[in-house]
């Protein structure tokens, strides 16, 4: 081969790699296979969760909403003991941001123990889940990866996330996505907080902005 074109193929394999491993942080939320979300769940469906009656239930409505899986936690655990809590966030759960989620945090999730957490924050950052699946599909099962997806997400890069990405966000129906889109570009969150305090009160700003980022 001539010197010029192995050049050029030594280039291409270059340009092949980051492309493939400098991808944007896009909005994602894990699968939701099974998992109830405390912040939107009414009464009923709240009912239908292991130990949870109808007391329990308006209880957990009253402290709404549930910033982080710390805040739901120390609420069920004024409620319930260790035991029926693990079971609960079996079926309840607020995610987590994968890429910045403290060991604690990460302990919180059932089943998921020392070595596990481990195992996610070595691979960090997360861009995809595709990513997650790959990764941590070397020390668990399909359906195990499966379970672990639906406690995490991967925030949205504000002025290029896709329709389809910001809708992923819990919550957000289509008007609210035309005001995300509206005040692009943010230059900052300050910016973002501003502008959709202008539709949801300030605890929901809050909620909504786990789920973003900027460049």
């Amino acid at each position: 081969m001539k010197k010029e074109n192995k050049y050029y193929l030594k280039t291409l394999i270059a340009l092949t790699f980051v492309a493939l491993h400098i991808t944007p942080l896009i909005a994602q939320v894990g699968a939701q296979k099974k998992l109830i979300n405390p912040n939107f769940a009414d009464a009923e469906s709240l009912q239908s969760v292991k130990h949870f009656t109808k007391e329990s239930a308006d209880s957990l409505i009253r402290e709404r909403p549930y910033l982080s899986l710390e805040k739901l936690h120390k609420h069920l655990t004024s409620e319930f003991n260790a035991d029926q809590v693990k079971e609960i966030l079996s079926e309840l759960c607020v995610k987590l941001n994968i890429n910045k989620a403290d060991q604690k945090s990460l302990l919180l999730i059932p089943n998921l123990g020392p070595k596990m957490a481990h195992e996610v924050d070595e691979y960090r950052p997360y861009v995809s889940f595709k990513q997650f699946r790959k990764e941590i599909g070397k020390y668990v099962s399909k359906k195990e990866v499966a379970r672990l997806e639906q406690y995490f997400f991967i925030p949205i890069e504000l002025n290029e996330a896709t329709d389809e990405e910001i809708l992923s966000i819990p919550g957000v129906g289509k008007k609210l996505l035309h005001e995300f889109k509206e005040y692009r570009p943010y230059k900052s969150l300050k910016q973002f907080r501003k502008e959709i305090g202008k539709y949801v009160n300030e605890m929901e700003i809050k909620r909504l902005e786990r789920y973003v980022t900027l460049k």
